[in-house]
């Protein structure tokens, strides 16, 4: 065999490689369009006086979507979370990421309907479950594990 073929082989094995790396099967990315509800911007309704919070979500690409939540205490910054909702390994992800963890934290997507989703990860110390539902033009948002839960309650702007 030539220099020329085996080029040519590593080539083509390395693309076969990077295609089935990214292969996302169909109900992967039906169940990733169900998403597309959540962007805008959610004013959150259940905050303590003085204090104003948000979520906004943004398409960016077929396969991702970035979010951040904010929560402002009067003209100071009190709390943000960045968010993103991807496909990665033929699975949903919500990620947080946020300034008391380390790292990002991946939760898996593990129920979708038209109007909401549940996401999990039993090994997160708290939340190690995120439920999103969708009621009109409100959205609960409610965290739990360990025996506790917390809603967030929003209204689409």
């Amino acid at each position: 065999m030539s220099m020329k073929h085996i080029l040519i082989a590593l080539l083509l094995a390395l693309l076969a490689e990077g295609l089935q790396a990214q292969n996302i099967s169909k109900e992967t990315t039906d169940n990733f369009n169900k998403l597309t509800w959540l962007t805008g911007t959610w004013n959150r309704t259940n905050v303590k006086a003085g204090r104003k919070a948000h979520e906004r979500w943004e398409m960016v690409g077929s396969h991702a979507m970035k979010g951040f939540g904010v929560t402002m205490k009067e003209q100071d910054t009190a709390f943000v979370e960045k968010l993103q909702l991807v496909i990665k390994d033929n699975k949903i992800w919500y990620v947080a990421d946020v300034a008391h963890n380390e790292a990002p934290v991946f939760f898996e997507l593990t129920a979708i309907s038209n109007d909401g989703f549940t996401c999990e990860n039993s090994a997160h110390d708290f939340p190690k479950k995120i439920v999103y539902k969708l009621n009109g033009n409100k959205l609960i948002a409610t965290i739990s594990g360990d025996g506790k839960s917390f809603d967030y309650l929003f209204e689409r702007l």
